[in-house]
């Protein structure tokens, strides 16, 4: 059998397979050198903090529906329904990051990641969607303005300030690397804005009795919300597309791949999310080095990836030069792995 010269090496979660010592090997022709892996370590369990943040608001809620039935309060029993949407906000988040968190399966070669792109996804919409609601019972307020519950209805926007300020903190550290913590930090701050508002609003209106303002700063906050759930909504339909991780530009991965001693050209770089905190890439690598020194390549290649651009898995194939990718013909014994050669 003819060798090709085609070399890969896989960084894609090794750890959680059975190979227990780097070995270099042929089949059918193609060398594969596993063991230079730049794997990035899975993000710490947020599981505690989803725990406590639903515990709260569930608490939360409880109360302000009892609160609302004893004050014939409607708005304290909309805001109740309101803020089931942040458990559920917060069960999809919780339910994508322990998905997340699974070993990949014959099924789901790559495990259950992309879950944590989806909830992010959800988490902006539902918001999105609940900021519109809120709006649509702003607009007619200002028309005609209602009356405002006064005290109860403060000392329960406190509450929620506490609770919904609270469970935002929990997010917050996580949320600056992971855009599905990120979502749920952004739903749960716009929600302690939102009774931060109430409060102020309320001291107002019952010092100078005007109920418009109630309206007015309800859709101030709404407006600033959607700006600020703009840009969770972009990220992750981004990322829901397969498009390149905003943290990273192509130009500069390319650059570097090409500044690896031995690669003279490179072609097929792909670079997209596998979650929302990890970042996959494919590339063929053009070399005229002998294929003694495709091991360095590779094991520089996934190292300068790992450690500069946080790419920890990473799908290398190493070419000889003169294929013509266009036709997708190959010289005879130069075929790379998959391809056809047209002998």
């Amino acid at each position: 059998m003819a060798q090709h010269p085609c070399e890969h090496t896989h960084d894609a979660g090794h750890d959680r397979h059975d190979h227990d010592h780097d070995h270099d090997h042929d089949h059918h022709g193609h060398g594969h050198g596993h063991g230079h892996h730049g794997h990035v370590h899975e993000p710490a369990s947020y599981g505690r903090a989803f725990l406590i943040g639903m515990g709260l608001n569930v608490a939360y809620i409880i109360a302000e529906t009892i609160w609302g039935l004893l004050a014939h309060s409607l708005s304290l029993l909309s805001d109740a329904g309101h803020n089931l949407s942040d458990v559920l906000g917060l069960g999809a988040a919780w339910l994508a990051h322990s998905l997340a968190r699974r070993a990949p399966s014959a099924r789901f070669t790559y495990g259950l990641k992309r879950s944590t792109i989806l909830s992010a996804l959800g988490n902006a919409v539902l918001l999105l969607l609940v900021t519109g609601g809120i709006i649509g019972e702003a607009i007619p307020r200002l028309i005609a303005p209602g009356e405002v519950a006064g005290r109860v209805v403060m000392l329960v926007a406190l509450g929620g300030i506490l609770v919904n300020g609270g469970t935002a903190l929990l997010f917050m550290r996580g949320g600056k690397d992971d855009l599905n913590l990120r979502g749920a930090f952004v739903h749960m701050a716009a929600d302690a804005l939102m009774s931060l508002a109430v409060v102020v609003t309320g001291l107002v209106i019952m010092m100078t009795g005007w109920t418009i303002l109630d309206p007015i700063v309800s859709l101030a906050v709404c407006i600033f919300i959607i700006l600020g759930t703009w840009s969770l909504l972009k990220s992750s339909l981004d990322m829901a597309l397969d498009g390149v991780p905003s943290r990273l530009r192509l130009d500069d991965v390319e650059a570097s791949l090409r500044a690896v001693e031995g690669v003279e050209d490179l072609h097929h770089l792909h670079i997209w999310p596998l979650s929302t905190t990890e970042t996959a890439l494919t590339v063929h690598l053009v070399s005229v080095v002998s294929q003694n020194g495709h091991a360095r390549i590779l094991r520089e290649a996934s190292t300068m990836l790992a450690t500069r651009y946080r790419i920890g898995h990473a799908t290398f194939q190493i070419e000889s030069p003169g294929t013509d990718r266009e036709e997708g013909h190959y010289p005879c014994g130069s075929t790379p792995c998959g391809a056809t050669a047209s002998c």
